[in-house]
């Protein structure tokens, strides 16, 4: 925890440039520690592998300890949600805006293993958001969880994330992102492989799905270099949140708690590739790395 203040205030140098101090409107009285001070201190535990907030409030200075305690804290992280997303894509506009090409790609979550899933109660609360078992076709296995879908841009950038049961088929997700962005290629694997959701997204918002055909189609035609070898970024963008942001890592127990633990490890990993690019003109992807 030596560097926690130091990359504390590189990040929030980064997030006073894009937003304003307090984001919650209904606050009686100013606290000590504005509603970007948490979203800053949130996303460097998120950067420095701290994902446990018992580890995270028995290591912070005094400095940080005399501003909020654990469960105001928790609390008020909760109710930041909405802003930490609108955070994470105006922080993705900076390099989403003009791009031509995304990458759609999806990985399973596990939030327990697969022998406990019949009597776990994690984010068992509500039936709509419950996890459910899956089969992870790149992985050979089955798992007990979520699946995550997210496309993002040929460099590396979130552009737009969402969570689901692990049985929903990922083709399923195309019919969202139709309200989301338009007019560009998205580029996928097999699994988005259907001729009818290819036409309905170029007709509705001019969105062309080029994914590799199956070898026993007709005029079979194989899907260029540049998009087999670009598909595989998204592959390194996701071992990159396993490894240093730990993402299948789950202490939570609800699905709010879940997917605020998700979404604040995929925004620290845009602001750290923000620093990167804007501040010190570096590799963009470069994310074990220094940032002081």
């Amino acid at each position: 925890m030596s560097n926690l203040n130091a990359n504390y205030e590189r990040i929030l140098e980064v997030l006073r440039k894009i937003s304003k101090e307090q984001l919650l409107t209904y606050q009686r009285r100013k606290p000590k520690m504005s509603d970007l001070e948490l979203i800053t201190l949130s996303l460097t535990a998120e950067f420095m592998g701290v994902d446990s907030e018992n580890d995270l409030f028995r290591n912070l200075p005094a400095s940080f300890l005399a501003k909020i305690e654990r469960s105001v804290y928790n609390r008020r992280r909760r109710n930041l949600v909405p802003h930490l997303e609108i955070i994470r894509l105006k922080l993705a506009s900076f390099f989403n805006d003009f791009e031509d090409y995304f990458i759609i790609h999806s990985m399973p979550l596990e939030v327990c293993k697969l022998a406990r899933s019949s009597r776990s109660r994690i984010c068992k609360k509500d039936i709509y958001s419950a996890p459910n078992k899956g089969y992870c076709a790149s992985q050979n296995s089955s798992y007990y969880g979520y699946k995550l879908h997210a496309i993002c841009s040929v460099n590396g950038v979130f552009q737009s994330i969402d969570l689901c049961p692990a049985p929903v088929h990922d083709i399923h997700y195309l019919k969202n992102i139709k309200t989301q962005i338009s007019d560009f290629t998205l580029i996928g694997d097999r699994r988005y492989l259907s001729a009818e959701v290819q036409l309905n997204l170029f007709e509705t918002c001019n969105i062309k799905l080029n994914t590799p055909m199956r070898n026993n189609q007709n005029n079979y035609k194989k899907q260029p270099y540049i998009f087999r070898k670009k598909r595989k970024r998204t592959e390194t963008l996701f071992s990159q949140l396993c490894d240093q942001f730990m993402i299948r890592r789950n202490y939570a127990k609800s699905f709010h708690g879940f997917k605020i633990r998700i979404l604040s490890k995929i925004t620290a990993l845009t602001t750290i590739q923000y620093i990167n690019t804007f501040i010190f003109d570096r590799n963009i992807n470069n994310i074990k790395i220094s940032i002081i």
